[in-house]
């Protein structure tokens, strides 16, 4: 036998000695202990499952979390004995979050692996991975964000080994002398449906089509406005992608050959993200595809590297909008409903890059039209995504309003002019009345 067949076989003997059932593994937890999981698609649901049945028999366990999947332990009846500290919070954790049930911890995602490594304690790291190579190593599949970081802390790691997880490239491999406990499956991978672009959206993503060059990197969000964006970019040419999100879009572009990311600065010739969410064609696309690469979010959404490509073009959605400029992404006044995420990265990041764009995006109205997202102040309690200072494009179904640049008074006429035409008026007087105008 030569070498590198004894290397396979030490490694498959490994991995067989280190084969748990979820249950088993669960079993380790002890009270006080810190756990980690990743975002969406990398979540263990099987290991997070079997943790939340055995919940009344631990007390103080804390979980650290982006985008949870599994509801079992985020009631009020488990915070006693397993208490979330939800990073971004999202519809399954939205409810404890805004209950007292789970804590909301303010961050940059950018900054997740520093807060992790310098302030939370890790016990147990536990992630979804594509299944072990020839070498040893496993990958992070659509989710590596923070879990390298929470990997390389850990005491303990746990990989849920899934078939249908795609192998993928980038700063994104596990070795199996790093792993403590495997649990296999071969449940589907958590999918997103691609929602029908409703008028209103694709209003707004032809506007910022317009204003996005050949040649441009592109970051896009998720929902029915970027999707309208990439709709609209399929006869663009030399696009590229440095995003912190995959998604079924970005795979059109790449088809059509809009995008090939040959102008970026920054890892020429490859899409970058740090996560993935979409449908089974979006990770069967990304399986062993050496054009995309996913690496931590520390690097992919570090404002200075995004900002080393030319014309970086940022867009993502808020909630309200003040005439000054300010950016509410993530509350309902007081109430949290989401959190920064990689918005403020990314705006950064354009503004640093030469040629670079950001565009905020909301509906002119929300609840049917009775109320504006463009107001002369945020609510009471309202959480700042997007600063005034650095707030670029502004685009709504009835235009695009510029704000970096100009003054206080041309900021609140831009905004004025691209609300629904129901509250110009209103907004108007109001704007006169606090001088703005």
């Amino acid at each position: 036998m030569n070498n590198a067949a004894l290397a396979v076989s030490r490694y498959e003997q490994e991995y067989q000695q280190k084969l748990s059932t979820a249950e088993e593994v669960a079993a380790t937890v002890k009270s006080g202990d810190h756990l980690c999981f990743p975002i969406c698609a990398g979540e263990p649901t099987l290991f997070v499952k079997a943790l939340a049945a055995r919940k009344h028999e631990l007390e103080r366990v804390v979980v650290n979390q982006q985008h949870h999947l599994c509801p079992d332990y985020l009631t009020e009846e488990s915070t006693p004995h397993i208490r979330v500290n939800s990073w971004f919070t999202s519809h399954v954790s939205r409810k404890a979050v805004q209950n007292g049930w789970a804590d909301f911890v303010p961050n940059y995602f950018h900054e997740v692996p520093k807060l992790l490594r310098e302030y939370w304690p890790v016990d147990i790291a536990g992630t979804v991975v594509s299944p072990m190579d020839e070498h040893g190593f496993f990958t992070c599949s659509l989710s590596v964000a923070y879990t390298m970081e929470a990997v390389k802390k850990a005491n303990r790691v746990v990989v849920q080994v899934n078939p249908n997880a795609p192998r993928t490239h980038g700063n994104c491999h596990i070795h199996i002398s790093d792993v403590d406990f495997i649990i296999e499956t071969n449940d589907p991978i958590v999918e997103l449906a691609i929602p029908p672009i409703t008028p209103i959206e694709e209003a707004i993503g032809g506007y910022i089509a317009e204003l996005i060059e050949d040649g441009s990197t592109l970051q896009l969000g998720i929902g029915g406005i970027p999707n309208a964006v990439c709709k609209a970019l399929l006869k663009k040419r030399d696009l590229g992608i440095h995003t912190e999100m995959i998604t079924d879009g970005m795979v059109d572009l790449m088809f059509s050959g809009a995008v090939n990311n040959s102008k970026k600065n920054l890892l020429p010739g490859k899409t970058l993200g740090t996560f993935a969410l979409g449908t089974k064609r979006l990770y069967e696309f990304m399986n062993e595809n050496p054009m995309i690469e996913m690496h931590p979010v520390d690097f992919t959404n570090n404002p200075y590297n995004i900002g080393q490509n030319d014309k970086v073009v940022a867009i993502n959605a808020t909630i309200e909008v003040d005439l000054l400029g300010q950016c509410c992404s993530e509350s309902l006044g007081h109430v949290q409903w989401s959190g920064t995420g990689g918005q403020a990265d990314f705006v950064r990041g354009a503004n640093i890059s030469r040629g670079g764009k950001s565009f905020i995006t909301t509906a002119a109205t929300a609840k049917n039209g009775t109320v504006s997202s463009i107001v002369p102040t945020l609510k009471p309690g309202a959480a700042v995504t997007t600063n005034k200072n650095d707030v670029d494009y502004v685009v709504t179904e009835f235009g695009v309003a510029k704000l970096r640049g100009q003054t206080a008074r041309q900021r609140a006429l831009n905004l004025i002019n691209i609300a629904h035409p129901d509250f110009r008026e209103e907004l108007t007087a109001e704007a006169r009345r606090m001088n703005r105008i």
